[in-house]
């Protein structure tokens, strides 16, 4: 080995333990790798950042900002309002759920169309008392197998048809190139996660738990003035809807957990409530009750001194009553309430907190937020991005708790499928067209430049723009071709359908311990190396690479959409690959003849 790919295999091997291990975030380990090259000679410093300029980059970008202008407008919400009609019927409900989500995730953000079918997901698991857990894996699995089946589905499929541009003569893939093989994969595995979802434990959560599955907890406080004032605890549950439970009584230094119906109530009291947002909201507007928040500075929560301000906190039009779900790496997670400045730095109040299969008995100040709660949040419009990108929250399809914004789902759709088709008839480039839509959403007012900003994941950008120097560096010292000739005499030895199956399972593997951006980034031009010895095309073993790098069912960890139900449906490690192996397998099995037939 010359002294050139010792160097580069040495830093390839440090920052693949560093994804492995993770002793820095995966963004920040793909920059030092990239810094790391340009200090040894093995990029040029002038071209050390060009890999931002890649097309595939500023797709994933523009296509994470439509996504959310889409989310924002409405326009999914018009085809979830058709879900009303499956009440008491949760087979169906799972079915039909999953699908719609593996619909959306082939054109849309896979974490962005989840977070629009949860709040569904988890409104119909507590309305028909079944566990979320029945109906929440299959939906993370239906919205990672939806971006099989385009080329914007996914970003391991846009770093695959860049790299096959800049490597061969083919060009780019089309936007539909990918639906020969991840189409037939989807359907067969959303198949399977549906029948399957039936043997899926009940976990902690739903009526089993006793806590509704969506249901928050609130505090609030009994004024001089407000209804409730001598009346009983049942009396005060009858004032408003019936899904609203007192959970909670403190009363200067005294707290009484699940307190008796029949206690009176007098001022000052302290209540924690439980119900839907919007159950809670009619008690404290009928009983005059005044919603508390967290203070900022002693931990004690306090109430404004007009009783009504609570009301008018959830019902003021100047600000939206918004549902998000703490994203793993959160700032907020392990942390009170009252230890945190929400208020002063981001504007925002954090008025209720949902979290499935645990029945929340501690005051709001005292509260330690987990990954996967599920938070009510008053904020100024002008300062939700801001606030939702610096505390790494995920905004949820809103259930009619968002007040005072304009809707304009059929132009964001319009604009939309202009984009597809433009794609989809060579009228532009995918980062062209994209990047049209978003332009066109942000002057027609749709999306704010402030919510473009905060829906795009930084951290995934960073990632791609750090690592497409690696491939140049690897190719320029020579331990590209080193690496396949070392793999070539084992390859040649396999048949076709062997190699295929074999780098597909291997990205699949990767994938589950690493970020699957970067492990098609790692594996692509390896297997394009193999397929230059072997009988399989170019083509087919990108193919491979793309399908297997985003085939990622065995842990919580291997994607974000199965990261981000794992708290909410009260799932365990264990959980995912009791579902994941057989669907896994399913893909395996699928894809290489696929592969083979439509590829070779």
């Amino acid at each position: 080995m010359t002294p050139d790919q010792i160097t580069v295999t040495a830093l390839c091997l440090l920052a693949l333990a560093g994804f492995v291990l993770q002793p820095v975030r995966y963004d920040v380990v793909a920059l030092l790798l990239l810094l790391a090259l340009v200090v040894f000679g093995q990029v040029a410093p002038e071209k050390a950042f060009l890999g931002f300029a890649e097309p595939a980059v500023t797709t994933v970008a523009a296509v994470l900002a439509i996504s959310k202008g889409l989310q924002s407008a409405g326009t999914v919400d018009l085809l979830l309002r058709r879900l009303g009609g499956m009440r008491g019927r949760p087979r169906l409900q799972v079915a039909t759920q999953t699908t719609l989500c593996a619909g959306f995730s082939a054109f849309m953000n896979n974490v962005g169309a989840l977070a629009l079918f949860m709040p569904v997901a988890l409104r119909n698991a507590y309305r028909d008392k079944y566990s979320p857990s029945r109906s929440l894996m299959p939906l993370a699995f239906g919205s990672v197998l939806g971006g099989l089946v385009t080329l914007i589905g996914t970003p391991p499929n846009l770093i695959v048809s860049a790299i096959r541009a800049d490597r061969t003569e083919l060009g780019r893939y089309a936007l539909f190139d990918f639906a020969w093989v991840g189409l037939p994969i989807a359907v067969a595995g959303v198949a399977y996660v549906v029948l399957a979802s039936r043997f899926l434990r009940d976990k902690q959560g739903g009526k089993a738990a006793g806590v509704d599955a969506g249901d928050y907890v609130a505090e609030v406080r009994i004024g001089e003035r407000s209804r409730a004032v001598g009346l009983s605890i049942r009396a005060l549950e009858g004032m408003g809807d019936d899904d609203v439970t007192v959970v909670g009584l403190f009363r200067g230094p005294n707290r009484t957990l699940a307190p008796p119906g029949e206690a009176r109530l007098r001022p000052d009291d302290v209540l924690l409530l439980e119900g839907p947002p919007e159950a809670l909201r009619n008690l404290v507007e009928a009983a005059a009750l005044s919603l508390a928040v967290p203070a900022e500075s002693d931990g004690e929560s306090v109430v404004e001194e007009d009783e009504e301000d609570g009301i008018r906190a959830l019902v003021a039009e100047d600000v939206n009553a918004v549902e998000a779900i703490l994203r793993p790496g959160s700032s907020l997670i392990g942390r009170s309430p009252g230890a945190l400045r929400l208020r002063s730095q981001y504007g925002v109040n954090l008025l209720a907190v949902s979290r499935q299969g645990r029945r929340v008995t501690d005051r709001m100040s005292d509260i330690v937020l987990r990954g996967g709660d599920v938070l009510l949040l008053q904020v100024l419009p002008e300062r939700q991005a801001e606030a939702f990108q610096a505390l790494s929250l995920l905004p949820l399809a809103e259930r009619g708790v968002t007040l005072g914004r304009p809707q304009r789902a059929w132009l964001a759709g319009g604009l939309f499928l202009a984009g597809i088709l433009a794609v989809l008839f060579d009228f532009a480039p995918a980062h062209i067209a994209f990047a049209g839509v978003l332009a066109a959403m942000l002057v027609c007012r749709i999306l704010r430049p402030d919510e473009a900003y905060a829906a795009i994941d930084w951290p995934v950008i960073v990632l791609l723009g750090a690592l497409f120097p690696l491939g140049e560096a690897m190719e320029a010292s020579g331990t590209m071709a080193l690496l396949v000739d070392v793999l070539s005499g084992p390859a040649a030895a396999l048949p076709g359908w062997a190699l295929v199956g074999a780098v597909m399972l291997a990205c699949m593997l990767l994938s589950e311990v690493m970020a699957n951006n970067a492990t098609v980034l790692l594996m692509a031009p390896i297997a394009m190396g193999l397929a230059q010895g072997s009988g399989v095309s170019t083509d087919g073993m990108l193919m491979a690479v793309a399908m297997g790098t985003s085939c990622t069912f065995l842990s919580p960890i291997g994607h974000q959409s199965n990261t981000l139900v794992m708290e909410p449906g009260g799932y365990r490690f264990q959980d995912y690959p009791r579902l994941g192996a057989p669907l896994a397998v399913i893909c395996l099995v699928l894809g290489v003849p696929l592969i083979l037939y439509f590829w070779s």
